[in-house]
């Protein structure tokens, strides 16, 4: 019927009737008819990505049912579906394929903004590199639900007036594609910090000259001195013992020493096997190994018998600015024990050898090293970005990244 304004039959047919009585009366009827069906017949597209996605999920679901409410088929294209809804952080990466499912949906189209991080970037205003600042800055959106994460309540009152919305359409209302936000990032903290201080001085300001004001009215007043609390004393409590997993740190270094002398502890080079044992069971065993014999000695450890460390936890990197430390996280299944394992990288040209070949988990724990990093891994089966586009600028974990296009600094 061309109510969305996608079509001119609606205006058309309006033209012919308007010479009939009540021509015009049964045009607005048929629309008043399209619109509400139009609003009690909403199919969502699916498109949740972080926390508020299972708020939404709960919304969708028996105890809240948000089919009472005609949003009744939850879609997976984009071309079955009329509404978006943006619950959870929108990245950078992300943010082309969310146009695309926008421009794919037929019209009209509608969205809706769950939550502080689709609205304005949430909590991850502030230092982010990735996040984007808001969904209406990519697609435009019609109704925002604020919260961290919003209740379903909430989401579902936000439906409500998505209704009260496309029932108000029609040829003089007609649906169009709204505008994205375009204006620059701002220190928002910054400034309501500065407006509160100074409110703060107008009411300090105004108090003092209410306090002299009283001072001068009862000049034998004296404030009440409260009493202070005796201090309660507790028993102490006593610690339970912690439970101890696997082979003792004396035993593993002792292995490891015997097989690799030139292994240290890390910033502790001149400790010993009977020192280690002076730390306690819950010390972690944080060696420290140079790239000759680094991959030689994950390989030892994954092999092994005695030690039986076969599962890697995580390979992760440290910015020390004069250099990069390499740092592996390994577990024992068998015995329970853990290891960090270390190797310093020169920060003028960041690269090591791959242990991708011994634990094949290593892959993806590189890859991200290499995207936040830049630490390159020789010989790696696939050593591109993970997380970020081809073209992002930098690395954003290094301690040096700059970019003020897209970071706000935090100012507190």
């Amino acid at each position: 019927m061309g109510v969305s304004g996608a079509s001119g039959v609606t205006e058309q047919v309006a033209e012919i009737l308007d010479k009939y009585p009540g021509g015009i009366t049964l045009v607005d009827s048929i629309e008043f008819l399209v619109t509400w069906a139009r609003a009690n017949s909403i199919w969502p597209l699916i498109y949740g990505t972080a926390c508020c996605a299972m708020e939404m999920m709960s919304t969708g679901s028996s105890r809240h049912d948000w089919a009472r409410f005609g949003v009744e088929v939850a879609r997976a294209t984009p071309r079955q579906a009329d509404l978006i809804v943006l619950a959870g952080t929108i990245v950078e990466k992300m943010g082309p394929n969310l146009v695309t499912l926008y421009e794919q949906m037929p019209a009209p189209k509608y969205v809706i903004a769950m939550g502080s991080c689709a609205i304005s970037g949430g909590p991850f205003y502030y230092d982010s590199y990735s996040v984007i600042r808001g969904g209406d800055r990519l697609i435009p959106v019609d109704v925002y639900v604020p919260g961290c994460p919003p209740r379903p309540e909430a989401l579902l009152y936000g439906i409500m007036e998505l209704q009260k919305k496309i029932r108000k359409e029609g040829r003089r209302n007609p649906w169009k594609v709204g505008k994205v936000l375009d204006t620059p990032f701002f220190d928002a903290h910054s400034k309501a910090k500065r407006e509160w201080t100074a409110q703060e001085k107008e009411k300090e300001s105004a108090q003092l000259l209410a306090r002299e004001r009283f001072k001068a009215e009862n000049p034998d007043y004296k404030p009440a001195k409260p009493q202070r609390l005796a201090k309660e004393r507790f028993e102490p409590v006593t610690r339970a013992p912690f439970r101890k997993n696997g082979h003792d740190n004396a035993a593993v270094l002792t292995s490891v020493q015997r097989a690799f002398p030139a292994v240290t502890l890390f910033r502790q080079p001149d400790s010993t096997p009977d020192t280690v044992a002076g730390l306690g069971s819950e010390y972690i065993l944080d060696l420290e190994t140079g790239q000759e014999q680094y991959t030689d000695l994950v390989r030892f450890l994954k092999e092994d018998r005695e030690l039986g460390i076969d599962l890697l936890l995580q390979v992760t990197a440290v910015d020390w600015q004069d250099h990069f430390d390499i740092l592996v996280h390994l577990l024992s299944t068998r015995y329970g024990h853990k290891v960090f394992l270390r190797c310093p990288v020169p920060r003028e040209r960041p690269e090591i050898h791959t242990i991708s070949d011994i634990f094949k988990g290593a892959e993806w724990h590189e890859r991200e090293v290499f995207d936040l990093f830049g630490i390159r891994f020789t010989d790696h089966p696939d050593m591109r970005r993970i997380f970020l586009q081809d073209d992002f600028p930098g690395y954003p974990l290094r301690k040096d990244f700059e970019d003020p296009e897209r970071v706000i600094k935090r100012p507190y």
